[in-house]
């Protein structure tokens, strides 16, 4: 796996671990929606995912790209299907989400990179 993609992995879990771990009801039950938020619906999870990653590029949180952007990869969603949602959000956040796309489509090399390893 590549270190990008390691390093942000291995943050995000332990930093999740501590705070689930404070047994804070509130944000217990804000992770929990957000896990059933992305599950199979009306709408399938590839769907779901390209909105998320959407949605995180204009509002501009490079976490939320990078674990859209895996959970995609993961998913099976092509470089073209993300690329083209990426283009979407560049469209609707303007230019301001470039350095945002950018790093995205680092992420997105790293990850084809690690390929099956994630």
């Amino acid at each position: 796996m590549s270190n990008q993609v390691e390093e942000f992995n291995e943050y995000r879990q332990k930093m999740n671990d501590k705070i689930l771990a404070d047994n804070n009801k509130i944000i217990k039950r804000i992770f929990n929606l957000d896990t059933n938020a992305f599950a199979s619906g009306a709408l399938d999870v590839k769907t779901k995912e390209l909105l998320g990653l959407v949605a995180s590029t204009v509002l501009r949180c490079d976490d939320c790209v990078k674990y859209h952007l895996e959970t995609c990869f993961k998913e099976g969603i092509t470089k073209e299907e993300t690329m083209e949602a990426l283009s979407i959000a560049t469209l609707v956040g303007g230019t301001i989400v470039i350095p945002h796309l950018r790093r995205a489509y680092e992420f997105w090399e790293e990850l084809e990179k690690a390929g099956s390893s994630i």
